[in-house]
């Protein structure tokens, strides 16, 4: 058995970031930025008003002064007449500055009747004004890479970036094992259960990016497991899913080196998860991971979720661990790194008493991955642990 960050230094040298697709913008949220996105023009591009009210000129601002309104200035609609002393122009919030003028009195500190507009006796300092290439300048960068949120977005938007260039999606075929598996809706017989591991696992890599295929169900032979590994054809990752482990019905493993993949490691020291394997088959990347639907899970978050992140261009590294405090104490910890459902909220992290590989509904109820190091030592209430967030 490898520990797990050796685990994932061989994985990551699987695997190199996917080719780079230009999309539109409307496609890109979500996506990584592969490439640096240029701004092709300032924001904004003039000096413009940041409040609804009166444009006028500094220096002649003082309290009961009068002033005559000469014309109008909105949002795309600028006032490009002549502004004289005593003069000044209404004007409306991300419409332009006029010339003549540097100062915006707002709406509220001013009695109009008619054409004039007189002061309060108290104005603030503030000019009112956002200046030409307040939030960028043409030539501005957004570096690469970067997984693109909603801001990202419209800030693309903003820099007149009609089409953006992003990592390709990786393709994740996902292979179920097992004669006990059926698909969800399908009547299972005495002996057989529903398949849940593909489900779970397709939804959460595609949610950071992948594409996933899922591959009909492969029974316990060599004949099937050779159809369904026929199936992945056109992956960038393989992921198997069940029968990795050394029983008389765990074939993944000899029909995969039958196969030609050449193994890089076999087993890791964790729970759940121990029995998980990895290699390259026919140029993608494989994993086999446990046939237990918490240990699949897990170790999705743990290897598979990084490893999706790295092709997609994304620094190659593990999963951000937080740390917090004990709600409840926990005792000693065995030989392997484990990594245990818990529940964290303002109080502290909980773990749950039921840690079982085989219960997803603790799974569900779970906001965390407890990490607990090889051998640590019973923790009391108040100690700091560290842990993933889900």
């Amino acid at each position: 058995m490898i520990p797990v960050a050796e685990a994932l230094e061989h994985l990551f040298s699987l695997v190199t970031p996917l080719e780079v697709e230009s999309v539109p913008l409307r496609q890109a949220a979500g996506r990584v930025l592969a490439r640096d996105a240029v701004a092709t023009r300032t924001q904004p591009p003039f000096d413009a008003s940041s409040m609804d009210g009166y444009a006028l000129r500094r220096s002649e601002m003082e309290p009961d002064a009068m002033f005559k309104v000469v014309g109008e200035a909105a949002a795309g609609h600028g006032f490009s007449g002549r502004i004289g002393p005593g003069q000044c122009v209404r004007i409306f919030t991300g419409a332009p500055i006029p010339q003549d003028v540097d100062f915006v009195v707002i709406q509220e500190d001013v009695t109009r009747r008619g054409d004039l507009i007189t002061l309060n006796r108290e104005i603030g300092d503030k000019d009112n004004i956002r200046p030409a290439g307040g939030d960028f300048k043409r030539g501005d960068v957004i570096k690469a890479p970067r997984r693109l949120g909603a801001p990202d977005v419209a800030l693309l938007a903003a820099m007149n970036i009609a089409i953006v260039p992003v990592t390709r999606r990786p393709i994740v075929a996902i292979m179920a094992t097992g004669d006990e598996l059926v698909m969800p809706g399908e009547v299972p017989g005495a002996d057989q259960i529903i398949a849940s591991n593909t489900f779970g696992l397709a939804a959460q890599l595609e949610a950071i990016g992948a594409e996933t295929r899922m591959i009909p169900i492969a029974r316990d032979t060599p004949a099937a497991l050779k159809t369904a590994f026929a199936l992945t054809g056109g992956a960038d990752l393989i992921i198997t899913i069940g029968g990795a482990s050394v029983g008389d019905h765990d074939l993944v493993a000899p029909v995969a080196a039958e196969l030609g993949m050449e193994q890089s490691f076999y087993k890791v020291a964790m729970r759940p998860g121990k029995p998980l394997m990895a290699g390259r088959l026919k140029g993608a990347a494989m994993i086999g991971l446990p046939g237990n639907p918490v240990s699949a899970l897990v170790c999705g978050t743990v290897f598979v979720a990084p490893l999706v992140c790295a092709m997609l261009g994304l620094p190659a590294r593990a999963m951000a661990r937080l740390q917090t405090q004990l709600a409840a104490p926990l005792p000693a910890n065995g030989p392997r790194e484990h990594y245990m459902r818990a529940s964290v909220d303002p109080e502290g992290l909980r773990a749950f008493d039921r840690q079982d590989s085989s219960l997803l509904t603790v799974l569900a109820h779970s906001n965390a991955l407890l990490v607990r190091p090889p051998h640590d030592p019973a923790r009391a209430v108040g100690d700091t642990v560290s842990y993933l967030a889900l």
